[in-house]
């Protein structure tokens, strides 16, 4: 996987959302065992307990199970997985909408245009 991170938000909070999508869109199916902290910290080149940080807060947020005897794996609950892709969902929503007011579009016609209704002319 590629790590996108940058300076502008704590690296944690990124590591967070870039694993949490890779378990919405199915990279880490629901019961599957995460990487060790250790493996997923070195891939994606960032300190150990920067990862561990990231990995906590998903437990927290239930998307993932922590168990000393079988490591970290991704919940099996589809109703946590599904909030969370809403949730992705959403915001991808609202940064488009927010991007399109910006260039002096109304939220009308920012949705035809998403829906390939433009309202351009060619």
């Amino acid at each position: 996987m590629i790590w996108k991170l940058n300076e502008d938000r704590p690296i944690w909070v990124q590591l967070k959302e870039q694993l949490g999508k890779q378990i919405v869109t199915g990279r880490y199916g629901t019961g599957e065992r995460l990487p060790s902290v250790r493996d997923l910290a070195k891939e994606a080149g960032v300190n150990p307990n920067t990862m561990q940080r990231a990995l906590a807060s998903l437990d927290q947020d239930g998307l993932t199970v922590t168990s000393r005897t079988s490591g970290r794996c991704v919940t099996t609950d589809e109703a946590v997985i599904s909030a969370l892709r809403r949730d992705i969902a959403r915001g991808i929503i609202d940064n488009y909408l927010e991007a399109m007011a910006e260039m002096g579009y109304s939220r009308q016609e920012a949705a035809a245009m998403a829906g390939n209704e433009s309202p351009i002319e060619n």
